[in-house]
Formats: structure tokens, sequence, C-alpha cells
């Protein structure tokens, strides 16, 4: 396990430098620190640039409060990886998979996954079109969603999106035993509580997995933990077997931690100040949101905010191109 030294801190972006000859990490690659050298008080960073003259620009997964120069940091050798399989279901975790919801401690041995991988091969992809029966009428009748599509719900602050969602969530699981998986993207911490006590009352935690990077969280968790959710989906779809349904709320806060971390990593703004990068990010999370032949259901649903409720912003446009099946919800 290589290391190195904090060189610099600035906010949610560290720049680590590693001695002349030694193996510098890969790009997202997960780093620890720890904060005075307390085991307890770990720090994750990923790997985002390399800079030169044994020099990395990394992104923290957590506040960087406490950190100081000349602190070491271990490459661990891997990208961050997150709990998978029957053992996530009923739990809430976070970006780095460790479980938030003050529940029983979770499996040490459980297995675990990179966040970071390969969208499925083209010949690996379902071709099928089946309609989904949602319960909720007036999707069923006038806009019915298709199993296995990406269906997209676009409106502005208090429509109504994440109720939608929860009420969906609550239908599939009723009805039809599948598994969902609900990824908060940097959504209000009271949505995600009430979410949580209401699929518990319910019944339908015990076939859901939870994943939250908040409002409050830095943004590079609100960039990974879309990331984190989706490999939780993945494994039910490509080693399970199982039929599941992937929820994304909110999409936006993804892109808007993205743009956040942008200027700090160096990088020249495009149109309307949103990163250069916008593309490429939104085209590595979508394209590994996909059915497979395997798979019948593997249904997306990322919530969208729309800023000023308009559909012209590169944001929206760029999630559109991805959507099969937009839902537009107006107050």
């Amino acid at each position: 396990m290589s290391s190195g030294k904090i060189a610099q801190v600035v906010g949610p972006v560290v720049d680590v430098a590693f001695a002349a000859g030694d193996k510098l990490p890969e790009i997202n690659n997960a780093l620890i620190v720890y904060k005075n050298g307390d085991k307890s008080q770990k720090i994750v960073l990923e790997v985002a640039l390399e800079l030169g003259d044994g020099l990395v620009r990394t992104i923290a997964m957590e506040s960087t409060d406490g950190l100081t120069r000349g602190l070491e940091v271990f490459d661990t050798g891997r990208p961050i990886s997150v709990p998978v399989g029957k053992e996530t279901l009923g739990r809430v975790f976070n970006v780095l998979g460790d479980t938030i919801d003050l529940d029983e401690p979770f499996a040490e041995d459980a297995p675990r996954e990179p966040i970071h991988k390969k969208a499925p091969a083209f010949d690996e992809l379902s071709t099928s079109s089946e309609i989904l029966e949602t319960g909720i009428k007036v999707i069923d009748l006038l806009a019915p969603y298709l199993k296995g599509g990406k269906v997209g719900l676009f409106g502005g602050a208090g429509v109504g999106k994440t109720v939608l969602i929860q009420e969906l969530i609550h239908n599939i699981a009723q009805e039809h035993g599948g598994i969902s998986v609900f990824t908060g993207v940097g959504e209000r911490t009271r949505e995600g509580n009430d979410l949580y006590w209401e699929m518990k009352e319910s019944g339908v935690i015990e076939k859901t997995a939870m994943v939250f990077g908040q409002m409050n969280e830095p943004p590079g968790a609100r960039m990974r933990v879309a990331l984190t959710g989706l490999t939780i989906a993945e494994y039910f779809r490509d080693v399970e077997g199982q039929d599941v349904l992937l929820f994304i709320d909110n999409i936006f806060r993804f892109t808007q931690a993205g743009s956040e971390v942008s200027a700090l990593l160096g990088r020249m703004p495009s149109a309307v100040g949103y990163q250069p990068t916008l593309a490429t990010e939104m085209g590595q999370l979508q394209e590994r949101i996909t059915s497979t032949k395997k798979v019948l259901l593997h249904l997306s649903k990322p919530s969208t905010y729309q800023p000023m409720t308009t559909l012209t912003q590169r944001q929206q446009q760029h999630s559109l191109t991805w959507i099969q099946q937009p839902t537009l919800n107006v107050s």
C-alpha cells in the first residue's frame, strides 16, 4: 500500500503528493487519511486527476475539516467498494456503503463491489417491450411505462416528484414483489427520514435497499452516491438474476455536485456555468442503467428538478437524451 502526504486542501478537493519513484494511484482509486492519526476519524478521498511531479488531485467523500498539510494518505489500490446482495435489503447506506440507519451491525463478510464499472456490452442488452402496471391509474392509462425502460420525472420544487416515486415503490413491492433500490442524491434529510418510516410501516422496506447522499453532504458524496445505488442494483440484475427497479432522486443534484467540484479541479466552465464534463458524467451513469437479456426489468426513474421550471437548461437537455418516457409534473 503506497502512501503520500497532503499538499493542499481547498474545500472538498485535496492534493496529495507522492515521493519521486513511487507508483501513483490510478484514477478513481480510493485513498484513506486519518485526522490527527486517529483511526476512528477516517476520511476517504477519490483520485480525480494526475497533476504531474507525483501530485494527484482528489475529491473528499466527507468533510475535510481538520485535515492539515503533511498528514499521511494511504492508497487502497482499488475504487470505493460497497456492500451488495440480499443483506442490503431493508438497510440504509451512505456513499461509502456504511449503514446509517442505527439498526443492528451490518455483516462484515457481505460481498462488496467497486462503484466504478463498465456498462453491459451491446449484445447483452434486452430488446423486448412489455408494459409495467404501476397501479397509478393516470400513468397506466395515459402514459404507460415500459419494463426495462428509463422514465424521468420532470418538475419544479414541491410538485410531487418524490411522492410519486414513493407511491411507485409501494405499489411495485406490494403487487409485483419486486426489489427496489432508492438512491437519494442531494435531497432533503426530512424526505429521506419520512420515506424510510413510511416504508417500514407499510412493510415494503424488506424489499428495498436505500442509499443517501443528502443535501448537507459534501459535493463528492453527492456526486458518487448515484453510483453506489446503481452498483447495488446491478448486483441484483447481473448476479442474483432478479428484476429490480432503480430510483434516483434527484438527478439534477448529481450534476449540481459535479459542477461544484469542477472549478476546484481546475476545469474551465462551459455554457451557463455547468462543468465541461457534464455529457460524459451523465453518459457514464446512464449507460450502466439498462436491462439485459437475463433480467426483464431494470427501470430507472431519475427525478429531475427544473430550475425556473424550464426544460431548456443544459442539464435537462442531457437528461432527456437518455430518457425514453418523460413525465412532467406541474403545479
